[in-house]
């Protein structure tokens, strides 16, 4: 699954990649690998970590630059949302997740990894309405590859002490 993934056609086909598992087993590593290849395919790409991404759009809100910042990650061929569902989403992130998702519908793939199994994003939401549409939009268009395993961190030599 993961070299059709490479081929890159389920960003052409505006389709979604939703990548779950524990830490350390390499969501991040596949999600900027897949970025990568649909770069070399000549597709844009935008990175964001979700927690740092919702802090900016409050900042774009509170300067008014929030229009313009949606609209860019509107236009990518490709949204990766890498680390989403650490802490519940509070009110002004749902609604901005919603937003982001309802711009993409049809328009652009999002490629989420989350710690968290898909089976439990509804409650990280909170609101059962807009966890409803930002769901149905995220998930039913959506490849998934679900990891397990160790995390790959415990497998580097220990750093000595300097």
């Amino acid at each position: 699954m993961f070299l059709r993934l490479g081929s890159c056609d389920w960003i052409r086909s505006k389709r979604n990649l939703l990548v779950t598992g524990p830490c350390g087993v390499g969501k991040s590593w596949l999600a900027c690998a897949l970025g990568q290849k649909a770069c070399r395919d000549d597709l844009s790409v935008l990175y964001h970590r979700v927690p740092r991404l919702f802090a900016d759009l409050a900042l774009a809100r509170g300067d008014g630059r929030f229009p313009k910042v949606i609209r860019g990650l509107a236009r990518a061929d490709l949204l990766i949302l890498d680390d989403w569902g650490p802490e519940p989403l509070t009110p002004d992130q749902r609604r901005d997740l919603l937003e982001i998702v309802e711009d993409r519908y049809d328009a652009g793939s999002i490629l989420i990894t989350s710690q968290i199994p898909v089976d439990r994003w509804y409650e990280l939401v909170g609101n059962p309405t807009l966890a409803d549409a930002i769901l149905d939009r995220l998930v039913h268009n959506a490849y998934r590859l679900e990891l397990s395993g160790d995390s790959l961190r415990k497998n580097r030599a220990p750093v000595p002490n300097a």
